[in-house]
Formats: structure tokens, C-alpha cells, sequence
């Protein structure tokens, strides 16, 4: 091997053989070739294997030359440059040690995590590219799944790649093209492109564009055509604020003109809604210091029906957004808030505070000593406001409630634990019911508070009131272990069994200086539920329907724990109680359901739940709910739920059936289904069936979606593309203006 050391002395060596950055002190080019290296008038050749390190550039090829004069490097056959800001692979390249510029014809380029292939790359300045006639994708194949096929491309490294008279294939197959395309390569911007169908809206087309504003705003553009529909705007701001950037704020816009606004796919009929439809809402969170922070969850929409059809996911999980704000003063010891809460869409109920102070005191050993106390201090004016035309009476009043308890947790024989307790709270209502002049119907169903009062009932207004409540009570539990270690079982998943049991019991007292809390206005109400309700302050969160109650609840917890991977986890858990209701107003039965919960985790691919509770020693409501997931096998993957509800107050009788699969083909193909079932009805009321394609750099999926609403039926049809290797490149089909980061 022959190597030729060109050096920047001038007495070594006529020409300058050296290279740097302009302004920088030159370096020398060292050139390595298994074959012949000479000078041949002024210039430096070299063949076979040839190698030249340049600064921070490596370049490889068959042969090469170098010109110390116009200090360019031109490399031929298995061309290979590899620098710090990427690699570029080819037949022919000419580099220029000193402004480092690449020109090139028929070469790639690395640029993680993408890949750049065109006739002719140049370069316009330090971490820029020209390429004409170019392909741009991330699939690191010679044959790539999908690429961008554009006449030209300007590549700024780190920063944008912009695309004119640009095609979008998978494989061979065209699918978009635009004329123009802008694609950043920065985390804050992405764009997508959304097709999608409803029947409710018709053929539509969904576009989303994020971008930097600024350092510290994102702002996100919507532009949206649904054929039924017409064309919704929206821009959504995302701000990052104060110190440390730990504030933010974003806001949220959506405008259309609904051509259609009467459409209702839904068994529910709706008034008039007008055709200006909107949405705008801001989510907030400010640290003002490190112990006192504020939040902002405002939602301001044009009708009530908005998010239902245009933001189904959204609707999915929040069909009634609230409006609040609140700050807060957090302390090892306390919590101080001040709460604002508005009625600010009128066609929703409201219960508005405005405002409203609290104090919470965590429980804390009082003056160090084995008795801790807790405490709840809040002043609120408080109003219930009924929607928009309702015949009910909005009503109002100041409360003032304090709350304060003791406990003194023990253990006694060294394994029984007894917490006994006792409280005080004291509430201030300046305006009441007068009962007097209130007639209504009381429930004679012992799972009804015989003190609802309908909200269709005329109000008549009382004067203040002081309501006080003295509470007691004692908790009590124990435990006792047992160990297996013969329990050795590859099937179930066991390497030993350590059982604990739990027996426990808690009774609660409750004294009330008012007989009947009808008499309370209504605020921090009982709301129907099917689970037991806490017995203990200060869980019990319903204020002002506190009642007097006796109540003792007593059950049994079962753990069984197993060795799996180096630790402890549970293999099985049951729980099980019940009430014993001497003096119940939410149960006027002697006794409650009896409640069981279980979950049963096998092996780590399947596990089984039950909840349920079931009338036992009184009538009552039954309620059992199952769920089982299961991994069979690698490519499988099963989940089944039940919901079953039968005679409980408040609710329909239901029998729901939710079936989901997915099934992995192979490497490339996957199925998926998920189907919905109400039993009572016999109504499928939703249907979802896709077909997966792994296209090695793409996801791929088809779909198609039925529900039936009521005997009112709503089709769609789901396409989606989505990039493994860029994620913020993606098209999608969704039913959600917000794209695939909405549940559907």
C-alpha cells in the first residue's frame, strides 16, 4: 500500500494541499490508495481502494483527484462520503475541501432518518441540498415501500425539506400529488391529511398543519370539507409560559357553516340548531411559584349537539365539558383553593360557585402525639342553574361548611389493627326549602332517598339554616398469612403461594341536628349510583344531603401472591362485603347487596375480572360484570366483556356484549374486530371490522364501521396510513377533526 501525505508547508510542496472551513487554520488532506498515487500537473491521483480524510469529511472510491488550487476533491466508482452531517453513496462526486460543497450526479444520501436519491445533488451551503429528479422516503431499501417523487428538493438539514411538483407512491403505485409541498423536519411541526367518509357528513377531507409560531408557541391550523357538512376552519394555539416553561396554555377553535345542521343520526330528536356552529375552549395551567398554581377548563360551544357530531371521540369522554377556574396553594400540611365555576352554555346544567374557598388539612399527628386530626374548611356562593327553557327553579345560597375529625390509629396484641374516630361539622345555609309549602311524592323504593326532591317541583324558599353533624365511628382489620412453596405450577403460573387474608369491618355513626334534608338546597348532591356509597369523612362527598345513618360494613380480603420474573404480584384477589343498614337513608333495607370483586392473573396472557353484587338476605338490584383477556397464542390476541344490570334504580336493565380480537396473519397481515351487543334491546349497536398491512415502513389499515343508534343506522369507512419512521409525516381516516389522538 502507497500513501501520499500532502502538507500545507510551502517548502514541502509548491501547491496548497490544505483545506479548512474559511477563517479556520488549514488542515491537511491525507490521501491512502492499494494502487498508483502521482502528481500529474499540479494535481494529485490516485486509483484502487482510494481513501482521503479531509477535515471532518471521510471520502471512499475506486479513484480520485485532488486540485489544490480550486480545492476540489472529484471521487469515481463506489463513491462514498461520509461527514458528520450525513452520507452520500454514488458513481461520481466533486467535493470541495474548503467550502465543503458536494456535487454530485446519481448519488444517495443518509440523512437518519430518512434516505435522499436523485440524478443530481448539490450542495447550496453548509448542511444544505439541491437534488433534482429526487426520491425522498425513511424505508432503507432499494425498493422502498413508499416514496416522495419530486422534480426538486431543497434539503435543510435539521430544519425543512421543501418539494416542488412532488408525488406521493406507495410502491408503484401513485397516490396524492401536490405542486408545492413544505416538510419540516422539526418535532414541533407536522402536517396530515385525513380522508374520510361518515354518513352522517358524506365524503370529507380533514387537514391539519402544526407549526412553530414561535420558541415557545405552536400553533395547529384546521381547514376541513365534509360534503354534507360544508367547510370548517380552526387554529389552536399551544403557548409555553413562565419559568422553566412549566406553564401552558392551548386554545382551541373550530368554525362552520352547517349546510346541513338538522342531520341527526341518533333516535333522540333535537330542536332547531342554528347553521353558525363553533366550538372554543382553553385548557390552562400556570405555576405562579413553586407552591401556588393555576387552572383554567374553559369550553364555550354553540349548541349542545357540536361535539357529538364533529368531535365524536371527544364526546366519547366528556359530553358535557365544564368550566372552571381555580387556584391553588399546595403545603406538606394543607390545600387552599379558590374555585370559580360558571354556567357558560346555557342548554347544559350547571352548579356554579362563585366563588368558592377551601381549606383541606392533611391528616397529621396532632402536637406529635398518637391522635391525628383532619379538617375541611369552605365558603361558597353557590347557585344550581337548569338549562335554557326548563320549567325548573334555579335556586341559590352562601355555605358555609367546616369539618374537623380525630382518629387514633393502634395496633393492639401486636396484630389487630383499631382506628377509632370521631368528628364534627358544622354548615351554614343561608337560604332553605320551606318544607311547609313544598308538597311532592316521596319514594317508596328503599334504594331512593325518600328526601329527593323532584326538580319539577316549585321552590319555595326558606330561611338560614344551621345545619350540625357529629360523626363516630371505629375501623378495624387483621391479617393472617400462610405460605405454600410446593405450589410449583407452569400452567397456572405459580412458583409458590402466599395467601393473606384480610377480615375487616368499619362502623360508621352519623347524627344529624335536621330531620329531613329536603329542606338543603341541593348543591354537592346524592347522585343514583350502583356501588355503595363511602360511610367515612371525608370520602362522603355529598355535603349537603348529609343524613343520620348507623351503618356497620364488614367483609374479607383474599390475596394470593406468587414469585414471577425476580418479584412479587398477585395471582388472585377477591375482596367481598357488605352493610348492615340500622339506620340507612340511601338503603332502607336491613341489608345490602353483597358486593364480591375478583381479578385472576394466571400466567402474564390471560387474566379474568368479575365485579358484581347481588341481593342476598333483601330484594335489590343485580349488577355482574366480566371481563377476560387472553394471548393464546403469539399471533392472537381475544378480549370479552359483560355488563349485566338488572332492577337497579336509576338505571335501565342492560346486557352488553363487547367482543374484540386482532389475529396476526403474518409478518405483513393482521385482522382486527370489535363488536358491541345490547341484549336487552337485541340491537348490534356498533360494528368494527379493519384489515392490517405492514408495508415495513407504513402501517396500513382498512375498515369499516356500522352504528345503529336507536334503529338509526350510521356507516363509515376507515383508511390509515401510518409511518413508523417519521411520525409527524402521516395521513389518516378518522371521524375526529383532532386526527388519530381522539378514542373512537
Amino acid at each position: 500500500m502507497r500513501r501520499l501525505l500532502l502538507s500545507v508547508f510551502a517548502v514541502f510542496c509548491a501547491c496548497s494541499w490544505a483545506f479548512g472551513q474559511v477563517g479556520t487554520e488549514k488542515q491537511p488532506v491525507e490521501i491512502t490508495a492499494s494502487g498508483d498515487t502521482n502528481y500529474q500537473n499540479g494535481l494529485g491521483i490516485a486509483h484502487g481502494n482510494v481513501v482521503i480524510h479531509a477535515g471532518d469529511a471521510d471520502i471512499y472510491s475506486d479513484s480520485a483527484t485532488y486540485n489544490p488550487k480550486t480545492h476540489d476533491i472529484v471521487a469515481e466508482g463506489h463513491v462514498r462520503i461520509y461527514r458528520t452531517v450525513g452520507t452520500f453513496v454514488g458513481e461520481k462526486a466533486i467535493y470541495n475541501t474548503e467550502t465543503k460543497e458536494i456535487r454530485a450526479v446519481d448519488i444517495r444520501t443518509d440523512k437518519q432518518p430518512y434516505l435522499v436519491a436523485g440524478e443530481k445533488i448539490t450542495t447550496i451551503s453548509e448542511g444544505a441540498f439541491l437534488v433534482s429528479k429526487g426520491a425522498f422516503t425513511t424505508h432503507d431499501s432499494d425498493k422502498p415501500d413508499f416514496r416522495l417523487q419530486a422534480k426538486t428538493m431543497r434539503i435543510y438539514e435539521g430544519d425543512r425539506v421543501i418539494f416542488s411538483n412532488v408525488t406521493f407512491y406507495v410502491r408503484n403505485v401513485p397516490i396524492f400529488w401536490w405542486p408545492y409541498m413544505y416538510q419540516s423536519l422539526d418535532e414541533a411541526f407536522s402536517y396530515m391529511i385525513s380522508p374520510a367518509y361518515l354518513s352522517s357528513w358524506g365524503p370529507s377531507i380533514l387537514g391539519r398543519v402544526t407549526m412553530p409560531i414561535t420558541d415557545d408557541i405552536k400553533g395547529v391550523f384546521r381547514l376541513d370539507y365534509r360534503y354534507r357538512r360544508g367547510v370548517a376552519v380552526g387554529f389552536e394555539p399551544d403557548v409555553r409560559f413562565g419559568t422553566d416553561k412549566q406553564s401552558w396554555a392551548r386554545i382551541r377553535t373550530y368554525f362552520l357553516k352547517d349546510e346541513n345542521p338538522d342531520i341527526n343520526r341518533t333516535s333522540i330528536a333535537r330542536p332547531d340548531i342554528s347553521e353558525g356552529r363553533y366550538r372554543v375552549s382553553l385548557q390552562s395551567r400556570t405555576k405562579f411559584t413553586e407552591d401556588i398554581s393555576g387552572i383554567a377548563n374553559i369550553t364555550k360551544l354553540s349548541d349542545e349537539f357540536i361535539l357529538q357530531d364533529f368531535f365524536q371521540g371527544e364526546f366519547q369522554l366528556n359530553p358535557k365539558p365544564d368550566n372552571i377556574v381555580a387556584v391553588t396553594k399546595t403545603n406538606p400540611n394543607y390545600t387552599l383553593t379558590a374555585i370559580g365555576r360558571f354556567q357558560a352554555n346555557n342548554f347544559f346544567e350547571t352548579t356554579e360557585r362563585l366563588p368558592e374557598v377551601a381549606l383541606d388539612v392533611k391528616r397529621l399527628p396532632l402536637f406529635g402525639g398518637p391522635i391525628f386530626y383532619e379538617g375541611e374548611t369552605g365558603l361558597a356562593e353557590l347557585r344550581r342553574n337548569f338549562p335554557k327553557g326548563s320549567t325548573n327553579d334555579d335556586y341559590s345560597t352562601l355555605r358555609l361548611d367546616s369539618f374537623h375529625q380525630f382518629t387514633f390509629p393502634n395496633t393492639n396484641f401486636g396484630w389487630l389493627s383499631v382506628v377509632p374516630r370521631v368528628g364534627f361539622r358544622a354548615t351554614y345555609y343561608d337560604t332553605t326549602r320551606d318544607l311547609g309549602k313544598t308538597i311532592f311524592t316521596r319514594s317508596t323504593d328503599p334504594l331512593i332517598p325518600d328526601f329527593i326532591v323532584p326538580d319539577n317541583i316549585p321552590l319555595f324558599k326558606g330561611g338560614n339554616k344551621l345545619r350540625t353533624v357529629f360523626n363516630g365511628g371505629v375501623e378495624s382489620s387483621f391479617k393472617i398469612t400462610r405460605t405454600w412453596e410446593g405450589a410449583q405450577s407452569n400452567a397456572l403460573g405459580l412458583d409458590g403461594l402466599k395467601h393473606v387474608i384480610q377480615p375487616f369491618a368499619n362502623f360508621s355513626w352519623v347524627s344529624s341536628n335536621i330531620s329531613d334534608p329536603a329542606e338543603i338546597l341541593q348543591f354537592d348532591r346524592y347522585r343514583g349510583s350502583t356501588q355503595l356509597l363511602p360511610i367515612d369523612f371525608p370520602q362522603f362527598t355529598s355535603v349537603d344531603s348529609i343524613d343520620s345513618w348507623t351503618i356497620l360494613r364488614f367483609g374479607v380480603r383474599n390475596r394470593l401472591l406468587t414469585r414471577r420474573d425476580d418479584a412479587t404480584v398477585s395471582w388472585m384477589d377477591i375482596e367481598t362485603y357488605m352493610d348492615v343498614n340500622f339506620d340507612n337513608p340511601f338503603d332502607r333495607t336491613q341489608y345490602s347487596n353483597l358486593v364480591n370483586r375478583m381479578s385472576f392473573t394466571p400466567v402474564p396472557w390471560a387474566s379474568f375480572g368479575i365485579s358484581s353484587q347481588v341481593p342476598v338476605f333483601e330484594k335489590g338490584f343485580t349488577e355482574v360484570n366480566t371481563n377476560v383477556n387472553i394471548q393464546p397464542i403469539a399471533n392472537l390476541q381475544i378480549s370479552f366483556a359483560h355488563r349485566y344490570l338488572n332492577s337497579a334504580p336509576f338505571f335501565d336493565n342492560s346486557s352488553l356484549y363487547v367482543f374484540g380480537g386482532y389475529y396476526r396473519i403474518n409478518d405483513n397481515w393482521g385482522i382486527g374486530i370489535s363488536e358491541q351487543y345490547e341484549g336487552t334491546t337485541r340491537i348490534l349497536e356498533q360494528q368494527r371490522y379493519s384489515i392490517y398491512r405492514d408495508l415495513t415502513s407504513w402501517v396500513a389499515s382498512v375498515g369499516a364501521i356500522i352504528r345503529d343508534n336507536g334503529g338509526v343506522k350510521e356507516y363509515g369507512v376507515l383508511l390509515t396510513f401510518t409511518l413508523k419512521a417519521l411520525p409527524k409525516f402521516s395521513f389518516d381516516l378518522n371521524f375526529d377533526p383532532a386526527g388519530s389522538e381522539q378514542t373512537q
